[in-house]
């Protein structure tokens, strides 16, 4: 298990108290790999920033990335080192939805709130669990829509990868695509760990649909089914559901041309997020990656629990979270608030990869509602 422990700069002041422990598990390894660093990079700036005003409630903030493996059993590990070991008294992260669903009920059955900061499939519920990122009800029909009407594309083929979220964003494109008079040509699930998409590339080939829509694990399987695609010069519109952009940077011109949506692009024009990046840039320089969809929400869910914690007045998990869904945090996305079923409305933007990896944002579709998701929650 991997575990390091980061406690930045702070105040001398909140130096002598005890530190609030933010428990971050994170596929360092796996599948994951390519986007995790910025996870963490995420982390350590809003960290940062909070000691720099003197901590939560006068004490330090010390964030403690994990290796959750990008799987179950890595995420295991990686939920009872934090809980047990390191004592934390709160999880943000990004996982794939396999190590969510296994370390969610760990945080869960410990009463140890748990802040998700990833895109999912939805539906994941839970009286200490919190998202703040994008579900299919907020991406899929405007992504959907989009293709339909500019890019005309009517007989789809859809590819997943063999796993909770690879499926999940899949059948919502399905029920999308089929209420908007289009059809499936095929369908087709690659294993998480399998890197060879030759088998479904010729499936797609035969089928000879307008377009693609498809929903890989979050990093290296995007890049892996795009080249792959490109090489067999296959130049149908592709639509995905799990690309970011420090991904599609990553991939050279692998994605050129796919579309896809999301909460947040560093072409975003706001005060909150010109600072966000310039942040980053001067404390991480060379060594930036990308800020992303898939990490820069991890930044936010530190301020909206340091927030929380100040408006209850404590760290207690039980205080902690009765006020979360009250707490509004401005930052780069804009304002988010996690008070839809302990999830986020959120604003939803196009944007397509361009020849050199980087991604230009095409349209705003405003704030979107993420629609029930847990119903028996407030």
């Amino acid at each position: 298990m991997l575990a390091i422990s980061i406690l930045a700069v702070a105040p001398v002041r909140s130096q002598q108290k005890k530190p609030v422990v933010i428990a971050i598990p994170v596929g360092l390894s796996g599948v994951n790999s390519v986007v995790a660093p910025a996870v963490v990079q995420s982390a350590q700036l809003a960290a940062d920033e909070l000691n720099a005003k003197g901590g939560i409630l006068g004490q330090p903030v010390r964030v403690v990335p994990l290796d959750d493996e990008s799987g179950p059993a890595g995420a295991v590990k990686a939920f009872n080192t934090g809980i047990r070991q390191d004592k934390a008294d709160v999880i943000i992260t990004m996982e794939t939805s396999a190590a969510r669903n296994a370390g969610a009920p760990i945080a869960e059955r410990a009463k140890v709130p748990f802040i998700y900061t990833s895109f999912y499939e939805g539906r994941a519920c839970g009286e200490y669990l919190f998202v703040n990122a994008w579900v299919p009800e907020q991406v899929v029909p405007p992504l959907i829509k989009f293709m339909t009407d500019e890019k005309k594309v009517k007989r789809w083929f859809a590819v997943g990868s063999d796993y909770a979220f690879g499926r999940g964003m899949i059948e919502a494109a399905k029920k999308t695509i089929k209420d908007m008079g289009g059809t499936i040509l095929g369908e087709e699930y690659q294993p998480l760990q399998q890197s060879d998409w030759t088998a479904i590339i010729s499936k797609i080939r035969a089928a000879n649909p307008d377009g693609i829509i498809y929903s890989t694990s979050g990093g290296g399987p995007n890049i892996d089914f795009l080249k792959q695609l490109k090489a067999a010069g296959l130049t149908m519109p592709i639509g995905s559901l799990s690309i970011d952009e420090l991904t599609a940077e990553a991939g050279g011109n692998a994605a050129e041309g796919v579309y896809y949506t999301g909460d947040y692009f560093t072409g975003i024009d706001n005060p909150e997020n010109k600072s966000f990046l310039e942040a980053m840039k001067k404390k991480f320089g060379a060594e930036l990656k990308t800020p992303n969809a898939l990490s820069e929400q991890e930044y936010d869910g530190l301020h909206a629990y340091a927030m929380a914690v100040e408006r209850a007045g404590s760290t207690n998990a039980d205080a902690i979270i009765k006020v979360l869904p009250t707490v509004v945090f401005k930052g780069p996305r804009g304002s988010v608030q996690m008070n839809k079923q302990h999830h986020a409305p959120l604003p939803i933007y196009l944007a397509q990869v361009q020849a050199d990896g980087k991604t230009r944002v095409l349209k705003n579709f405003g704030l979107i509602d993420p629609g029930d998701q847990c119903p028996k929650l407030k």
